[in-house]
């Protein structure tokens, strides 16, 4: 009986302590967006269609992965406002002379496509190598994502 009471008070604590936590936790807005985010041409007449951006399927990789430059502290700022992928014309097509010689990484679309496209292409060549392996896998092998144009941009 006496472990039993003991046993009660210990339960007892845990769940008003754990409460009193989720309420105290619960008033924080949450920053990271949930679900999928409108991806649009920092441009005024894009080409293609903006992209439908599964943000949640991705919370498996680090942040920094995409998010290369954020302080892990502060809201994260669009590639655009952040200085690193700012141009919105590729340096090396661009007439103007001020570009030329920029890195064609500072081309926020060639940013994006290298990112996402070079991540999706790397897990699908990691899955094809698994595939000849012949090995018995626990889990099912991640799905690679859209490689293509019209997979991310759907025609309008």
């Amino acid at each position: 009986m006496r472990m039993s009471r003991g046993l009660i008070v210990c339960l007892s604590a845990a769940l008003i302590f754990g409460t009193a936590v989720g309420i105290a936790g619960g008033s924080d807005e949450m920053c990271v967006p949930m679900g999928d985010i409108s991806l649009v041409a920092p441009i005024d007449e894009p080409k293609r269609s903006e992209v439908n951006f599964p943000h949640t399927a991705h919370f498996d990789l680090s942040c920094k992965q995409c998010h290369h430059t954020w302080d892990g502290v502060d809201p994260i700022s669009g590639c655009m406002a952040s200085g690193c992928h700012d141009l919105s014309e590729s340096p090396g097509k661009s007439e103007d002379k001020a570009l030329k010689g920029l890195p064609e990484i500072r081309y926020y679309k060639k940013a994006y496509h290298q990112q996402c496209i070079g991540c999706h292409q790397d897990i699908k060549s990691k899955n094809a190598a698994l595939e000849r392996s012949n090995l018995m896998l626990e889990e099912p092998l991640p799905s690679a994502g859209p490689t293509g144009c019209v997979e991310c941009h759907p025609k309008e």
